[in-house]
Order: C-alpha cells, then structure tokens, then sequence
C-alpha cells in the first residue's frame, strides 16, 4: 500500500484532477441513463431517492471538508516546522562563529555540510531514495559536530562557548525529527480511498436523481469542475513539496543561510 502511494504521487496532481474530472462527469450521465431506462421499463413506478440522495451527499461533503481541514493544517504545521528549523540553524551557526578561528576551521565545514544535507532534504521531493540519503548524511554530519563539541567541553579555554552549542544541536536533531515525522504523517489512504467512493457513488447518484428530460449538462459540468477542483486541492495541499502549492518559500529561508557561510 505505501509503495502504490509513493507511486500515486509522483502523478502530476492536475492531470489526476483532469482524470477525476471526466469520472464524475460520466458518472453522472450513467446515472441519468440508468434511471431513464428504469422509468421506462417501469413508467408507474417511483425509483427516485426520496431523502437518500441529499443524506449521501451531505456525508460526502463532511468527508470531504474533514480531510481538506486535515491537509491544511498537515501543510501549514510543516511550513512552521521548516521556519523552526532556519532560525535553529541560524542560532547554531552564530554560536559556532563564536568560536576561535583555529577551531572554526573545523566545526564551520561540518556545519556546512550538514546545512547542505538538511538543503537536499527538501531538494529530494517525494524521491524516497534521495531524502533517505539526505537524511542518512544529516546524520553523519551531525554526529561530527557533536563529537568536536564533546572534546571542546573538556577544554577550560572553549567549555562554556561549547556548552552554549549543546543545545543548539539538540534542537536541531529534534527539528530534523520532527520534520520528518511530518513529512509521512500524510493523510491516511483509507480516508483518501472512501472520499473518492463517496465522491463516484455521488456523482452516479446525482444523475440518477434527476428525472428523465431534466438533466442540465451546465449543471453536470459544473458540479464536476467543483469536485475535480476540490480533490485538486486536497492533493496540492498533502504533497507540499512539488506542485504549485508548495514550500518553497519557506525553504528558501534555510538555503539564504548558504550566504552567512
């Protein structure tokens, strides 16, 4: 299931909605027609929905506003998350500036390097392979930054700008943590795959709710443009980083550190 996911969404989110879109509309004729032959099989027979068809469309809106509100604030607890981490790492590198010029030329280029690890994090995307190893050199990196530090802790002359630093790399390893944590903390794909049956039976019912010569295609097209345009939405917001809703902006706060280097 996480490898047919990983798969899903490296699919352009518009052409997806593109797919949703012509779904809904189709679903929504083979529901008029359906009903169209049944009422003429059966001309003295009442096959409408009666309070049905308004009860499944309100649970598909209630489904539907749920796991928007759920993406929103997945995508702007991750926006939070990458400021968190620029002014963490903007700490640790003035404190590290803090230091004597014969010890920065050591810490600073593990600093570095870990600044340009935490960059290709995010320059990964949705690459599983590629954030695995931009994680797995965050790591080294920064197990070099705490072993200097460690032995800087020990010697009289640097210890207490080396307890300083201490808790800067320990928040920075929790942020990177944390980020992480957010990152696959996506929307459950069972809540995603009942949001698309309730949105196909709805669109299907939707046409067969309408009485044979009463169909509006406007109506059809317009009600399948505003699903298509929902469930767009929601995809935007639950893969951050590509499409045009994205993070960029606030990753460009951690790559501006580059000049401080």
């Amino acid at each position: 299931m996480n490898s047919l996911r990983e798969e899903f969404f490296q699919v352009n989110a518009i052409l997806l909605a593109f797919i949703f879109f012509i779904q809904i509309y189709v679903l929504n004729w083979l529901g008029y027609w359906f009903r169209k032959k049944i009422a003429q099989r059966h001309p003295d027979k009442d096959v409408s929905l009666g309070t049905a068809e308004g009860a499944l469309m309100g649970l598909m809106a209630l489904l539907l506003a749920f796991t928007f509100g759920m993406t929103s604030t997945k995508y702007e607890s991750r926006r939070q998350t990458i400021i968190d981490e620029a002014n963490l790492l903007n700490t640790g590198l003035l404190r590290c500036k803090l230091f004597p010029d014969s010890i920065k030329k050591t810490l600073l280029p593990d600093y570095k390097n870990y600044l340009e690890s935490r960059i290709a994090y995010y320059d990964a995307r949705d690459n599983p392979d590629k954030i695995n190893k931009a994680l797995e050199d965050g790591r080294k990196y920064f197990n070099s930054m705490w072993n200097d530090n460690a032995l800087l802790i020990k010697d009289p002359n640097n210890k207490s700008l080396a307890d300083q630093l201490v808790p800067a790399l320990i928040s920075l390893r929790n942020i990177a943590i944390t980020r992480e944590a957010g990152r696959v903390a996506a929307v459950p794909t069972l809540i995603l795959v009942a949001l698309l049956i309730l949105v196909f039976v709805a669109s299907f019912l939707t046409g067969y709710g309408l009485k044979p010569g009463s169909r509006n295609p406007v109506f059809s097209l317009a009600f399948a443009i505003m699903l298509s345009i929902a469930l767009y939405l929601v995809m935007e917001l639950g893969r951050p980083r590509q499409g045009s809703i994205n993070l960029d902006n606030a990753e460009r706060e951690i790559v501006n550190l580059r000049k401080n280097l």
